[in-house]
């Protein structure tokens, strides 16, 4: 088929190169605001496993066109078959624009894949703007995941599809047909259930781990290690062991705006939730954790302390920090004149456009312990792979105050305290 892809979002980034690899002509236009020019060179898609050498094959075979924003449209954009929108949530302008021009010079059966996260009921407005009955939209929600985009892609648990057109549901199906071959995982709905199925899917998501936050809150306080209760949860089948990891809050930028676009549609609906709300504030309240617990270790004597930070990306895979748990740390660390030294293997330089140069703030390039050098405790924000099993005798010797605040709950107290190190999990704690 014939595909035009539009928009700068790792969605569209990852189905150019995907359709394109199974045979597919693709024509990709990135969104104005952020050209192929500048796309090709940020961090969080030069990252992403797979993706930028899965472009540049499609490019070499000639299946894939990209188009810079200021030049022509790549491709042959005439009588295409399917317009795939993967724009983000305040460019519904674009894709309303988008879907207008073709109409009005393409008269031949076109299908249009709402892959973006619009308002509820979008895909509707969207085939309003359309010629004819041959020329229908589909809404076919984004569910990739950073760090694991391409693997999501094209080996898929799920597709929602949302289509109430026959002929529209079998293109799409053909269209996806080389990612379909293992089982088959097209949910098949109408438009605005799959819209709001994503939606709901994020919420109920973001709701297990602030429920989880709550009862390690709760723990604390009881003295209770909160992984017996995750076990204890995890082992009933009707709740399983999934997201019921308690931490330092979550991030990220599809599945903070996910959740806002939620509320969003329930404020809009005039049904506010109630739930939605302390799941959010639990989450922005999680964030400053380490820091709560670091001021009750010192007793609040925080000012000319040095704090070591390992972790700064909102989850392990990306270079990103949209919504991060460390950026509010980091805030609440200032705020109390704490110098801080932090490292991450791929976020120092999204953390560098995004704070500048701080006089508190020096960032680790070299290894995790160079952070460590001069610092009072450890922070874990992140859980990388590479801070799994650090060397504790060397920890040891590093940190002056030999204390670990561990923000993933990824290291064991016992083991920890073991070594003589003062161990702050999240409902989790072991002394020496």
């Amino acid at each position: 088929m014939r595909v035009v892809v539009q928009g700068s979002e790792l969605a569209a980034a990852t189905a150019a190169a995907a359709l394109a690899s199974v045979g597919h002509r693709v024509s990709w236009q990135p969104h104005a605001d952020q050209p192929w020019s500048l796309l090709k060179e940020v961090d969080w898609l030069t990252r992403e496993p797979e993706l930028i050498a899965q472009l540049e094959a499609a490019c070499r075979d000639g299946a894939l066109a990209i188009s810079d924003s200021e030049a022509e449209p790549a491709g042959d954009l005439t009588e295409i078959d399917v317009l795939w929108l993967a724009l983000a949530p305040d460019q519904r302008d674009a894709a309303q624009q988008a879907v207008e021009e073709l109409a009005t010079r393409q008269s031949a059966p076109l299908v249009v894949v709402n892959n973006s996260t619009f308002p509820v009921g979008e895909t509707e407005r969207l085939e309003a703007l359309l010629g004819h009955a041959g020329q229908v939209a589909v809404a076919l929600p984004d569910m990739l995941e950073e760090g694991r985009a391409w693997q999501v892609f094209t080996r898929p648990a799920r597709w929602l599809l949302g289509s109430e057109d026959a002929l529209a549901t079998d293109q799409v199906r053909e269209l996806l047909r080389a990612f379909n071959r293992r089982s088959e995982v097209f949910q098949c709905m109408p438009r605005r259930a799959a819209e709001l199925t994503k939606l709901a899917i994020n919420g109920m998501l973001a709701t297990r781990i602030s429920y989880m936050n709550d009862i390690a809150g709760l723990a604390d306080t009881l003295g209770v290690d909160v992984e017996h209760v995750r076990q204890g949860m995890g082992a009933d089948t009707r709740i399983g062991y999934e997201y019921l990891y308690p931490g330092c809050g979550f991030g990220g930028p599809n599945f903070s705006r996910d959740l806002m676009r939620l509320a969003d549609v329930q404020s809009a609906s005039g049904r506010g939730s109630a739930l939605l709300s302390q799941v959010l504030d639990i989450n922005e309240h999680k964030k400053e954790t380490l820091f709560r617990k670091l001021w009750a270790y010192f007793q609040g004597q925080l000012e000319g302390r040095t704090v070591a930070i390992w972790g700064a990306a909102f989850k392990p895979g990306t270079a990103r920090i949209d919504h991060a748990p460390v950026l509010p740390l980091l805030e609440a660390l200032w705020a109390q004149g704490v110098k801080v030294r932090l490292h991450d293997p791929a976020a120092l330089h999204a953390l560098r456009e995004h704070v500048g140069e701080h006089p508190l703030l020096t960032l680790c390039e070299r290894d995790p312990y160079a952070a460590c050098e001069g610092a009072d405790a450890l922070m874990l924000v992140t859980e990388w792979k590479c801070y799994w099993n650090p060397d504790w005798r060397l920890l040891g010797s590093l940190l002056g105050e030999r204390l670990i605040l561990d923000g993933r709950n990824i290291f064991d107290p016992d083991f920890v305290a073991g070594r003589g190190l003062v161990y702050r999990g999240i409902g989790r704690r072991a002394d020496p």
